[in-house]
């Protein structure tokens, strides 16, 4: 093992990964070649070769220096094609892929080739199997709930409806943990279904027994907070305000979670190469370094969000 190629998807905790995939890789006398743009860099040969002060001072950035970019040519065979060609013309020996269901779906696309390869899971959404979090999960949910913190004091200082909308396009996670965290008292997810009448009937009783705000998170796959706003404002005749979070739950520093993930996922990933594996994910389970095949990790996760779901009205 002699080059090993690097490309990466942005969240935060990435440059953390990438800091130690550098820095394990030459210690293993391994040089390690970063891509610009993810995929893009790979089909377009956009790289650099990096050494260790490369990487010095990047631990606590958000997003990714290699940068990102949705690739879409890497879909078809000629973009495929051009990507292999700048594996053999820059004498990779194998690649490491950070990033999410898109960037480790088109991992698994390189292994079919024949291509050494190894994933690490760097998604906000956590949505990928067989592991307890990934990269970016952390600070995206602090980050989130931070904001929802925030509008809690307006929400309780003006008795509204507030109905804040984050990201989670298949997977509620980020919604349930801010939902929990942050004392919501509704969630809408993308498992479950949902009942705008029922709801509103809850806020109506509310009203009656003395309560006067409430904040709703709404994951973005599930429904649009504008909309939702609109039903409940046109059902109940109270005043309901909506929030998109947006991308700042991609960004901000990472967390020490998020760091300390990114670090010993980036040097297992170089260990596995060397010890002749791949194909897989790794990440951890039960805090202990898992690996999953790439064809099972990418699959729709599956997990226990009704249980979730329970506690979080539950508590309301």
């Amino acid at each position: 093992m002699k080059r090993i190629g690097i490309l990466t998807r942005d969240c935060a905790g990435v440059n953390a990964c990438v800091r130690a995939i550098v820095r394990a890789a030459i210690a293993k006398g391994i040089e390690p070649v970063g891509f610009f743009r993810g995929y893009d860099g790979l089909m377009d040969d956009d790289c650099k070769i990096f050494d260790r002060r490369a990487v010095s001072g990047i631990l606590s950035l958000g997003g990714t220096v290699l940068k990102a970019a949705r690739a879409i040519r890497f879909k078809t065979k000629d973009g495929q094609v051009k990507a292999l060609e700048t594996i053999k013309k820059n004498n990779l020996n194998a690649l490491i892929v950070v990033g999410g269901n898109g960037s480790l779906t088109g991992a698994n696309v390189l292994h079919q080739y024949g291509i050494k390869i190894i994933g690490i899971p760097a998604t906000i959404d956590n949505d990928l199997n067989g592991i307890d979090t990934t990269i970016g999960a952390d600070t995206a949910v602090n980050v989130a709930l931070d904001a929802i913190d925030k509008i809690r004091d307006t929400a309780t200082s003006l008795e509204r409806i507030f109905v804040v909308e984050v990201m989670g396009r298949d997977c509620g996670y980020i919604a349930l943990q801010v939902s929990l965290a942050g004392g919501c008292e509704e969630v809408i997810l993308p498992e479950l279904e949902f009942d705008i009448h029922k709801l509103c009937e809850e806020i109506a009783w509310g009203r009656v027994q003395g309560k006067a705000s409430w904040i709703i998170i709404t994951a973005e796959g599930k429904a649009k907070a504008a909309d939702i706003a609109k039903q409940i404002n046109q059902l109940t005749g109270l005043e309901t305000r909506e929030v998109v979070l947006g991308h700042i739950q991609r960004g901000g520093s990472p967390t020490a979670v998020d760091r300390i993930l990114g670090a010993r996922l980036g040097q297992a990933a170089v260990e596995l190469l060397i010890k002749g594996e791949t194909g897989k994910c790794v990440g951890i389970k039960n805090d202990q370094l898992v690996t999953v095949p790439l064809e099972a990790a990418i699959k729709p996760k599956e997990w226990d969000v009704t249980k979730a779901y329970a506690l979080v009205k539950s508590l309301t």
